[in-house]
C-alpha cells in the first residue's frame, strides 16, 4: 500500500509523458501526409481537401496541441473520434483481426486520446498552467 502511494504522485507527470510521445508520434502521421517528411505516403500526398488530407491536418495541428497540452480535452475527443473511423473506414474492411490489418495503431491511438479526454493532460501543460493563473485570481 505505501508503494502505491509513492507511486500516486508521479501519476501527473507519467501521463504528462504519455501524451507527449503519444502527440510526437502521432504528430509525424500529420507530417508524412501533409509535408512528405520523413517519407511520402505510397500513394503520394494526397489534396489538401480530401479525406486523407483533412486528417493529415487533424494531426498535425491537433497533435501540436495535444504536444503542449492546449485544449486538451476536446482535442482529444475530436481525435479520439478521427481514429476510431480511421479504424473502421480503413482497417476493419481488410480483416477482422487488426495484427492482420495494421489498425492496431489507430486502436491504441483511439483510447489513449480518449483517457486524455477522461483525464486531462497531466503535468507540463498549458492547460494545467492557466488553471493555476486562474485560480490565483
Amino acid at each position: 500500500m505505501l508503494q502505491m502511494q509513492f507511486l500516486d504522485r508521479y501519476s501527473p507527470y507519467a501521463l504528462a509523458a504519455l501524451r507527449i510521445v503519444t502527440a510526437l508520434i502521432f504528430r509525424e502521421h500529420g507530417t508524412q501526409k501533409i509535408f512528405g517528411f520523413p517519407a511520402p505516403p505510397e500513394q503520394g500526398l494526397p489534396a489538401l481537401f480530401s479525406l486523407s488530407g483533412i486528417s493529415g491536418l487533424m494531426e498535425l495541428v491537433g497533435g501540436l496541441f495535444i504536444l503542449v497540452g492546449l485544449l486538451t480535452r476536446p482535442v482529444a475527443f475530436l481525435l479520439a473520434g478521427e481514429m476510431a473511423v480511421a479504424y473502421w473506414m480503413v482497417h476493419a474492411p481488410q480483416s477482422f483481426f487488426p495484427v492482420l490489418n495494421e489498425g492496431d495503431a489507430s486502436i491504441l491511438y483511439c483510447f489513449v486520446f480518449l483517457l486524455l479526454v477522461f483525464t486531462g493532460p497531466g503535468a507540463w501543460s498549458i492547460d494545467g498552467r492557466s488553471a493555476k493563473s486562474t485560480a490565483l485570481q
